[in-house]
């Protein structure tokens, strides 16, 4: 099967060199830019995933099929109205993988990789996760509704290539049609800030569309910082693949009974559990 992330890759390098070499000779004082180490760890992210999923993919593919083999019918994909249906389907997937995954801890643990960094430039766009196994659940109904499992995993890799030239700084608000319609380097800044503003703002992939619907949408307005509400501040790969699945695990082994054992993984990133009345008395005398 034709791996189109496999295939852009050196695209990525040329690209990324191109915009570290744009900073040196193009300095601006708004503009984080890179910093060796973290371009190095965002590298050693991307490089990881892509031979995690040389394995995953595999199988990936055989559920996928599964599911494709018991689709009441089977979508052709010579049929170009196929793919406008698999590009909408696909992109509407991906706004709710993504705006649960910031939402629900568990899932957070996984994704929180591509938020670690500080900085915004093209390698943050390779900074991904070492748990792809996640997002599983969000596409096997696509093959259960009659598309091809190589489709779903072609249009998935489309929608990823557009969003690696979202991650820049160097690229403005562009002419505000574009703006409405699609997401946008401006758009994606915004969904990286640790701003109050911010926070939980622009889940969409290549369309913003569904963000403006479900009133997830935040325009970049304030200067964006970076990184997490509480960074992590460590170049180690292996601690920024797993260590909130590490904290998850802590907190879920120290909770004092199920249902904040239940809160710790299943709610929101930073929910803990509400103090009983008789301590909430107690501790603001």
């Amino acid at each position: 099967m034709f791996d189109l992330i496999l295939h852009a890759i050196p695209v990525f390098i040329i690209c990324l060199a191109l915009e570290a070499i744009s900073f040196r000779f193009l300095p601006d004082d708004d503009e984080k830019g890179y910093e060796l180490r973290d371009a190095a760890t965002s590298v050693s992210m991307g490089l990881g995933e892509v031979f995690i999923n040389i394995g995953w993919k595999l199988a990936v593919l055989a559920i996928y099929a599964a599911a494709y083999t018991v689709a009441p019918f089977q979508l052709p994909a010579d049929n170009p109205f196929v793919w406008v249906a698999l590009f909408f389907a696909d992109d509407f997937v991906y706004y709710w993988y993504h705006r649960l995954h910031h939402t629900v801890r568990v899932l957070w643990g996984s994704h929180v990789v591509h938020h670690s960094s500080q900085f915004y430039n093209l390698s943050t766009a390779v900074r991904q996760t070492w748990t792809p196994m996640t997002a599983l659940p969000f596409w096997l109904p696509l093959a259960f509704l009659g598309f091809s499992p190589w489709m779903i995993l072609f249009q998935q890799s489309i929608s990823l290539v557009y969003q690696f030239f979202l991650h820049t700084e160097r690229i403005d608000k562009l002419p505000r049609p574009i703006e409405f319609v699609l997401n946008t380097p401006s758009h994606h800044r915004v969904h990286h800030g640790s701003n109050s503003e911010y926070l939980d703002k622009n889940y969409g992939g290549i369309l913003i569309v569904w963000d403006r619907l479900f009133r997830s949408f935040e325009p970049e307005g304030a200067r964006v910082r970076y990184g997490l509400t509480k960074n992590i501040n460590t170049h180690n790969p292996f601690v920024v693949a797993f260590g909130e699945y590490h904290a998850i695990w802590r907190d879920v082994r120290t909770a004092g009974n199920w249902r904040a054992r239940f809160g710790y993984v299943f709610r929101g990133p930073g929910w803990s559990p509400s103090p009983s009345p008789a301590s909430s008395s107690a501790s603001s005398v």
